[in-house]
C-alpha cells in the first residue's frame, strides 16, 4: 500500500498538470489598454455606440456559431486628413452585449438545423470568458472589454482627404494594432473600409467597417472550457474540435462623430 498511494499521487498530479496546462501559443498578459498619442493635426471624433456592431462567425463540421453584440462599441477616433497613416484610434467592445446562435447537425452528411439562441450555450461563453456572475467584480470589469488599439493605418488608398472630394470621401487601410481580450493582448492587423462625412470643407464623422475579418483565436486569449469560475472542464478546445471552432473572426462597424 506505501507503494501504491505515491504513485496514485503522482499520477493524480500529472493529469492535474495536463489539464491546467497553458495553451502553446498564448498571448502575454495585458492591463486595460491606453490610447495611443493622436498626431498633431488628428480631429478627434467619439464613436456613437448606437450606430454600432461587433459579429462574428465560427464554422466547425457540426455546429455554427454565431456571435451578435449590437450598441456595443465605445471609444475615440483620431483621424489625421492630411496624413491618414498617422491617424489612431482605440475602440472597445463591451462582451456584456454578446449574444449567441447556434446551427447544429447530427453529423457532417446532414444538413444544418434552424438558427437559435442556446441560453446554457451564452452562460458557458460568459464563464469561458470569465465575465459570468460567480467571478469576482473586479476581474469580471477587466474581463468584460476586448480592445482593439491602432496605432497607425498602413497602405492607405489616400494620403489625405483634401485629395479627395465631396460630402463622403471613401479610403481603404489596414488597421494596424493591438487586440486586447480575456486580459492578454496581440499585435493585430484589420482591412478596413472608412467613410468621411463633410459638411463643406469640415469633416464632421467617419464611418468604419472591416473589410476582412479581425482573427481572434481562442487558445491565444486563454479563452478555453471552464466550468465555474477558476476551475476549467474536463473536455478541452481539441475534444469540443467538432462542435467549437479555435477562433472567432470578428466582424466590426461603427461611426465615430466630431466632439
Amino acid at each position: 500500500m506505501r507503494r501504491i498511494l505515491p504513485g496514485l499521487l503522482l499520477t493524480g498530479l500529472c493529469l492535474l498538470g495536463c489539464r491546467d496546462k497553458q495553451p502553446e501559443h498564448l498571448a502575454p498578459a495585458a492591463s486595460a489598454l491606453s490610447s495611443a498619442a493622436a498626431s498633431s493635426g488628428a480631429t478627434a471624433l467619439q464613436v456613437d455606440p448606437a450606430t454600432s456592431k461587433v459579429s462574428f462567425l465560427m464554422e466547425a463540421p457540426i455546429e455554427k456559431i454565431y456571435g451578435e453584440a449590437p450598441n456595443s462599441v465605445q471609444g475615440e477616433v483620431f483621424l489625421d486628413s492630411e496624413d491618414v497613416a498617422k491617424s489612431t484610434a482605440l475602440v472597445k467592445v463591451d462582451l456584456d452585449k454578446l449574444t449567441l446562435y447556434q446551427q447544429k447537425r447530427e453529423d457532417e452528411k446532414k444538413d444544418f438545423g434552424e438558427r437559435a439562441k442556446n441560453d446554457q450555450q451564452n452562460a458557458h461563453a460568459r464563464t469561458w470568458l470569465e465575465i459570468s456572475p460567480d467571478t469576482p467584480a473586479d476581474l469580471r470589469e477587466k474581463n468584460r472589454f476586448a480592445e482593439f488599439r491602432i496605432t497607425r493605418l498602413d497602405q492607405p488608398s489616400a494620403a489625405k482627404l483634401s485629395a479627395l472630394s465631396g460630402a463622403e470621401r471613401k479610403f481603404t487601410a489596414k488597421a494596424v494594432g493591438d487586440f486586447r481580450l480575456h486580459g492578454r493582448s496581440a499585435p493585430k492587423t484589420a482591412a478596413v473600409e472608412i467613410t468621411a462625412h463633410y459638411e463643406g470643407d469640415q469633416l464632421k464623422a467617419v464611418s468604419v467597417r472591416t473589410t476582412e475579418p479581425l482573427d481572434a483565436g481562442l487558445e491565444e486569449y486563454d479563452v478555453r472550457p471552464r466550468e465555474a469560475f477558476g476551475k476549467l472542464a474536463q473536455r478541452t478546445l481539441d475534444a469540443l474540435g467538432t462542435k467549437v471552432a479555435k477562433s472567432a473572426p470578428l466582424q466590426v462597424e461603427f461611426t465615430a462623430r466630431k466632439r
